[in-house]
């Protein structure tokens, strides 16, 4: 994938399928769109897969944000107007997709939101701390990343090349980015009113052995407002629970039945050729 250096963009981890439905992923704190990398190729099966970037050195607020995704979107859709779109948010991309699917609700057939750092507030420990990070060295604030990678990943459940792959994600941040992210999060917003807008199926992933937020008692409080919401605890996942080698989003989705238009299609597809 070309590095980014200028202003967030869509990436296509694998190959491109411009007569499927689009499948955009908005990633986490890293802003990478790098981390998708395990599931791309289940994904592929059924999606034309984008992932967004976002530079390092952007400081851009949630709705400066919201309106890029939902521009990139649209550019997309310029070229297949016809096509359905499916919205996935992991963590900080998770509390974006309710942004952009606020924003702009008919562009969207299905959501899945992985572990959504809506929660934040519930650790104020998390919040509290933040404001010191841009005091920290940036050499030392490179080694905390290290001693901070077993909150984020389930140790034994993700492949060395991937626990390699968020490592260098979180290194990619600078400190006084990584702070500015922690302060959005911090100031995330969105009440029953607006959740019970989104009219959209959604399903949310939530890692019981999360470390980092509680994620199961927030997709239990996401669930009670969202009009067709449903959520799936994984027992053993963590907050990077995408990353991991026994979670395979696309069967997650066929099994919770939000696939069954776009496997249809497929297969009538497939029958006519």
């Amino acid at each position: 994938m070309p590095e980014v250096k200028s202003r967030p963009c869509f990436l296509t981890p694998g190959r491109l399928n411009p007569d499927y439905p689009l499948f955009v992923f908005l990633p986490g704190m890293d802003g990478t769109g790098q981390l998708l990398r395990s599931q791309t190729k289940g994904l592929e099966l059924a999606f034309d897969v984008r992932c967004l970037a976002i530079p390092p050195d952007d400081l851009a607020d949630w709705d400066e944000l919201t309106e890029t995704v939902v521009d990139l979107i649209k550019q997309e859709l310029n070229k297949r107007p016809s096509r359905s779109v499916y919205l996935c948010g992991e963590s900080f991309g998770g509390c974006l997709a309710i942004k952009v699917a606020l924003k702009s609700p008919h562009l969207f057939e299905r959501i899945i939101l992985s572990n959504p750092a809506s929660s934040l507030k519930q650790r104020p420990l998390l919040r509290w701390g933040s404001p010191l990070v841009r005091w920290i060295p940036d050499s030392f604030y490179q080694f905390s990343a290290l001693v901070f990678l077993p909150f984020l990943s389930a140790w034994e459940k993700t492949a060395p090349s991937d626990r390699q792959a968020l490592l260098q994600a979180m290194q990619s941040v600078p400190a006084n980015t990584a702070n500015w992210r922690v302060s959005l999060l911090s100031e995330f917003d969105v009440d029953e009113r607006q959740l019970r807008r989104i009219s959209q199926p959604v399903l949310i992933i939530a890692g019981a052995a999360d470390q980092l937020l509680p994620s199961v008692d927030e997709a239990q409080r996401l669930v009670k407002y969202l009009p067709n919401g449903k959520m799936i605890v994984l027992p053993r996942s963590g907050h990077a629970c995408l990353l991991e080698k026994d979670v395979n989003l696309f069967e997650l989705l066929k099994n919770q039945g939000f696939l069954a238009n776009i496997l249809g299609e497929k297969h009538s597809i497939s029958c006519q050729e």
